[in-house]
C-alpha cells in the first residue's frame, strides 16, 4: 500500500475508534471531520484514487457523514442505551470489514515497482504509427484499408540527459490486455497507469557507441507490446534499441495517434484441430510480414530518418526479434522468412508456418514453462492450455531441423504469463511460489545473455548450463545444441 492509503486506513479506524468510545466532543467531532477530509484530498491529488481502496473511500464517506450529523444535530440524551450500543457495534463492523477489504484488495493488485535495469544508460521512447501500403488490412470492415501498425521505440540514452526528467507510466492498454487475457474487470487494473516505468520522453539518443543492435518485440494475443517493459528496460540499458510492435486486431487494444482504436478480434470456431492449426499458420504469416515491415521501416529511418533520432544509428546488421506466446510463434516465423533477423527468442509460442517444416539457420532460444513442458510427455492426462496436439512434432522438427544454435529451457513454477509483468501485478495470485522480482529477473537474464551472445559477441557463462542462481532454469540437452 502506498503511504497515503495507509494513512487512510488509520485516519478511518482512529475516527472511528473516537466516535464509538470517546464521549460526543464537538472539537474532537471537528478535528477528525477534517483528518478525514484531509486525508482524502491528499490522497487523490498526489497518489490518485483507486479501486482497490473504493472499501475504505466508502467507509471515509460514512464517516463524513455521521460526523457531520453529530456537529449538526443537537444533543439527544434520551436515546435507548440499548440503541445506541446496537448502531455503534453495526458502525465497528462495517468501518472493519471496509477497511479489510481494501487492505487485502490492495494486497492482491499492488502499486508495484519495476525493478532497476542493471546497464548504465537511462531509456528514452517515442511512439509512432506506421502504415504498409502495399498491404490491404484483412480485418478492417472498410474496404481499402491498409495494415496499420503501432510502434515503441525504447533508446538508450545518458543518463545526465534523462536525470530530473519525468518518467512515463504504464498505459492504460496494459490494464486493458490483462483484463481481456483473464477475463477480469478492466477497471480492477485502471491503477497501472499510476505506476512509474523508468522511461521519460523528450530525449536524444545516446551518442556513446556509433550505433546499436536493434531488436523487435512482438507481444502475445489479446496483449499489448507494453506488457514486458521489465525486460524492454533492461535491454535497452544494456544498449539494444528495441521496438515493440503492436499487431492490429490481435493486440488487446490499438490505438492510433488520431484517437481511433482497434480491438482484438476472437477467432472463429473451428470443429478440428488441423482448421485451428491453419488459421493459426495464416495469422502468424500476416504478423511476421508485420515484422519485416517495421525492419524496412527502420533501414528507411537508418537512412533518412523523419523522427531526426535513428539515422545511421541503427546497426540492422544485429537485428534480433523475441516475443511471447503468439508473439513467439511471430518470432520463429520472421526468423524463417526474412534471414535479416540475425537471432530470436520464443518466450513459449507456437510454431505455425514454414519453420515448422524447415528449421532455423538463425541462433534461437525457446523458453517453456514447467507445466506445459510436462504437457509434452504422451502419459500425462492433464494438458496445459496452451497446448495443442501439434506442438511436438513441430517442435521437434524446429529443433532437429536447424542449423543454428539451439536452447530448449524449462522454467519450473512459471505460468504461461510469468514471462510478462504479471507476478508484480499480483504476487498473491501468479507468482506461483516465487520471488516476484526472481520471476522477472529469469527472463530478462536469459533474454538479455542470449543476445549479448550472439548480437554483440560476448559469450555468457549463463548460456552454458544451470546456474545456481537460477535453480528453476533446466537446459533440455536433447534439443540444446551448440552446432556454430
Amino acid at each position: 500500500m502506498r503511504g497515503l492509503e495507509i494513512v487512510i486506513i488509520v485516519v478511518i479506524l482512529a475516527a472511528t475508534a473516537g466516535i464509538l468510545f470517546r464521549k460526543k466532543d464537538r472539537r474532537l467531532d471537528t478535528g477528525m471531520l477534517l483528518a478525514v477530509i484531509t486525508a482524502m484530498g491528499l490522497h487523490g491529488v498526489i497518489e490518485n484514487y483507486r479501486i482497490q481502496m473504493a472499501p475504505a473511500y466508502a467507509a471515509a464517506l460514512g464517516l463524513l457523514i455521521i460526523l457531520s450529523f453529530r456537529l449538526l444535530k443537537q444533543d439527544s440524551r434520551d436515546r435507548p442505551k440499548r440503541s445506541t450500543k446496537l448502531w455503534k457495534s453495526l458502525l465497528l463492523i462495517v468501518i472493519l470489514l471496509l477497511a479489510g477489504v481494501s487492505i487485502y484488495a490492495s494486497r492482491l493488485l499492488p502499486m508495484f515497482t519495476l525493478p532497476e535495469p542493471t546497464g548504465h544508460y537511462a531509456i528514452g521512447t517515442i511512439a509512432r504509427e506506421l502504415t504498409d501500403e502495399s498491404r490491404d488490412e484483412t480485418l478492417s470492415p472498410q474496404e481499402g484499408d491498409k495494415r496499420k501498425l503501432m510502434i515503441n521505440v525504447w533508446y538508450p540514452v545518458a543518463p545526465e540527459l534523462a536525470e530530473g526528467k519525468p518518467k512515463g507510466h504504464y498505459p492504460s492498454a496494459l490494464g486493458e490486455a490483462v483484463s481481456l487475457v483473464f477475463g477480469l474487470p478492466k477497471l480492477l487494473f485502471s491503477h497501472v497507469t499510476d505506476i512509474p516505468t523508468h522511461v521519460v520522453d523528450g530525449v536524444q539518443l545516446s551518442a556513446e557507441e556509433a550505433s546499436y543492435p536493434v531488436l523487435l518485440f512482438s507481444p502475445g494475443i489479446r496483449s499489448t507490446r507494453f506488457q514486458s517493459m521489465s525486460v524492454i528496460e533492461e535491454l535497452v540499458s544494456q544498449g539494444y534499441i528495441v521496438v515493440g510492435m503492436d499487431h492490429p486486431y490481435t493486440s488487446a487494444k490499438v490505438t492510433y495517434p488520431d484517437g481511433d482504436s482497434v480491438y482484438y478480434v476472437p477467432d472463429p470456431e473451428f470443429d478440428t484441430s488441423a482448421e485451428l492449426y491453419n488459421h493459426n499458420v495464416n495469422g502468424i504469416a500476416i504478423r511476421a510480414a508485420d515484422a519485416s515491415f517495421v525492419l524496412d521501416t527502420l533501414t528507411e529511418w537508418n537512412n533518412q530518418d523523419p523522427n531526426g533520432l535513428f539515422q545511421g544509428k541503427l546497426d540492422l546488421s544485429r537485428a534480433g526479434i523475441f516475443g511471447h506466446s503468439y508473439g513467439g510463434a511471430t518470432t520463429a516465423e520472421s526468423l524463417a522468412q526474412d534471414k535479416r533477423f540475425k537471432a530470436g527468442i520464443s518466450l513459449e509460442g507456437g510454431f505455425w508456418g514454414k519453420v515448422a517444416h524447415a528449421g532455423l539457420k538463425q541462433p534461437f532460444m525457446y523458453m517453456m514453462t514447467g507445466g506445459t513442458a510436462q504437457s509434452l510427455d504422451p502419459a500425462a492426462t492433464k494438458k496445459d492450455k496452451v497446448f495443442y496436439e501439434e506442438f511436438a512434432p513441430d517442435l521437434e522438427s524446429v529443433m532437429t531441423r536447424s542449423s543454428g544454435d539451439t536452447y530448449y529451457l524449462t522454467i519450473n513454477h512459471f505460468i504461461h504469463q510469468s514471462f510478462t509483468e504479471i507476478a508484480l501485478l499480483s504476487p498473491s495470485l501468479f507468482a506461483n511460489g516465487l520471488d516476484p522480482v526472481h520471476t522477472v529477473d529469469i527472463t530478462r537474464s536469459y533474454v538479455r545473455s542470449f543476445f549479448d551472445q550472439y548480437l554483440k559477441g560476448e559469450p555468457q557463462a549463463l548460456l552454458n548450463g544451470p546456474s545456481a542462481e537460477y535453480p528453476e532454469v533446466n537446459f533440455d540437452q536433447t534439443y540444446t545444441q551448440k552446432r556454430q
